[in-house]
């Protein structure tokens, strides 16, 4: 079994948040910063129990984990293959690649008034405002990544007389799989990034509900809990993706060599 525990995290980083996370208290209480709505990390965190005690805190997560999940896995599918594709048939690059340069530049944030029109405030307009952003960098990325393999790569494959699926599968996606990755650490970011403000303005659940729900209900504490753990998920999201990377890259290197 691999290890996937998050050893990609530099934990040493965490004493520069801890000073400033003092500091932040230490000007609340002494009255440096006296705000009505700004609370010190203290009152935070007793929000944050508080949520977790009402069991408001794993549903709102929940759920924005599963629409991150969905939307960035289906990204990864479909930005995979299509930059494989891209990336390795100059007949697909001529037709489509223009296509892909007139899309990609588009802000997310602009597909949500037509996913409000075609959805409603849903989960499906969630996912469509997480999922488009996400799948470019992924295939741009992909293809990039494939377009720069050696030429002498490829040359070896049709030497021992690799089929086109086999020279794709053992050569090309092992080669491009730093691209890859780069692309989906990207994507992931922006999957989250997305679905915070999908459920913000699009669908009244998740995370990016709640900071608005407690906004509104006058509660900075729960309000700044939610948003600090907005910020904790990107940080696991991103350390899972580099130790599944991590996993699976000797298989693919094993592959290769085969």
């Amino acid at each position: 079994m691999p290890d996937l525990r998050l050893r990609n995290i530099d934990w040493s980083g965490i004493a520069t948040p801890i000073v400033l996370l003092s500091v932040w208290e230490i000007m609340v209480r002494s009255g440096l910063v006296s705000y009505q709505f700004f609370p010190a990390p203290s009152a935070i965190l007793s929000g944050a129990r508080q949520l977790v005690r009402d069991g408001l805190l794993m549903e709102d997560l929940l759920h924005t984990i599963i629409s991150i999940s969905i939307g960035w896995s289906a990204a990864m599918f479909i930005g995979v293959t299509a930059g494989l594709l891209l990336g390795f048939s100059t007949l697909t690059r001529t037709y489509f690649l223009a296509s892909v340069e007139v899309l990609r530049p588009i802000p997310g944030i602009a597909f949500a008034p037509v996913g409000l029109l075609l959805f409603g405030f849903s989960i499906q307009t969630e996912l469509a405002i997480a999922f488009l952003p996400t799948l470019w960098p992924i295939l741009v990325n992909t293809m990039g990544g494939v377009a720069n393999v050696q030429p002498r790569l490829l040359d070896v494959g049709r030497t021992f007389r690799l089929s086109r699926s086999q020279i794709v599968l053992r050569l090309l996606l092992p080669a491009a799989l730093p691209s890859i990755m780069v692309g989906a650490r990207t994507g992931l970011g922006l999957a989250l990034v997305m679905a915070i403000v999908a459920e913000i303005v699009g669908n009244p659940a998740g995370l990016g509900y709640a900071i608005v729900r407690e906004q509104q209900a006058m509660n900075p504490e729960a309000m700044f809990a939610y948003i600090f753990v907005v910020g904790f998920l990107g940080v696991i999201l991103n350390a899972g993706v580099v130790n599944v990377t991590n996993a699976i890259w000797p298989s693919l290197k094993q592959m290769r060599a085969g």
